[in-house]
């Protein structure tokens, strides 16, 4: 979950409160994207308005024009992770915030998704991780696009984790999960079966709760 949403939010700490609206609302007029109001951001998600005026600065500060492309999220967010290669994983991530698949992703896109993966319940968060592992966005998870997420995870972190990972390891990682996840032995995995088995895993459970005060 840490991966998700480290992009922007570490420039977000270093907003000042003590700005007004007006200021936001003359920068918001510069833009290419205009965001929603904070009243009706505040309603959709589970940030206060002084929380998304902080967000923004943190997003406008990395994307000037309000919309981000895929390029830009990539080269972004490989900066968190310079000893692995970070660009696979970063366009299955890209992807699943981009939830309408416009090609882009907008300051209400990302808040939407970060107040998921932060304050929502854990079948919210859940059902998004589950959405991250559909690729092809059919409702079900095979084998191939576990291997693929994981292996990406994996490119992510580099050659220098320690313990030294096996070639090999991706592969058991996957097996394993997916013998766990797949109830039914049907080859595929379904929203309940994934949100089950995690319930089911302590680890996981744990790590749903790592950043809900991140804020």
């Amino acid at each position: 979950m840490g991966l998700v949403m480290g992009t922007f939010s570490m420039q977000s700490k270093q907003v000042d409160y003590r700005k007004d609206k007006v200021d936001d609302d003359l920068e918001m007029t510069m833009v290419c994207h205009r965001p929603e109001g904070l009243d009706q951001l505040e309603a959709q998600t589970n940030f206060s308005k002084r929380e998304l005026q902080v967000l923004y600065r943190g997003f406008k500060n990395e994307c000037p024009s309000g919309v981000v492309n895929e390029e830009t999220f990539k080269q972004i967010y490989s900066q968190f992770f310079p000893h692995g290669d970070a660009s696979t994983y970063a366009h299955y991530l890209f992807n699943a915030f981009d939830s309408a698949h416009t090609g882009s992703i907008k300051f209400e896109d990302f808040v939407t998704a970060l107040s998921i993966l932060l304050r929502g319940s854990t079948r919210e968060k859940l059902q998004w991780t589950f959405n991250l592992y559909d690729i092809n966005r059919d409702g079900y998870i095979n084998k191939e696009e576990m291997t693929d997420i994981v292996r990406a995870i994996y490119d992510m972190m580099g050659k220098y984790t320690y313990p030294v990972l096996k070639t090999d390891a991706p592969k058991q990682h996957v097996d394993t999960f997916f013998q766990k996840m797949d109830k039914n032995r049907d080859g595929v995995v379904t929203l309940d079966e994934f949100i089950l088995s995690c319930q089911e895993d302590e680890n996981i459970m744990r790590s749903l709760q790592l950043f809900e005060n991140v804020i």
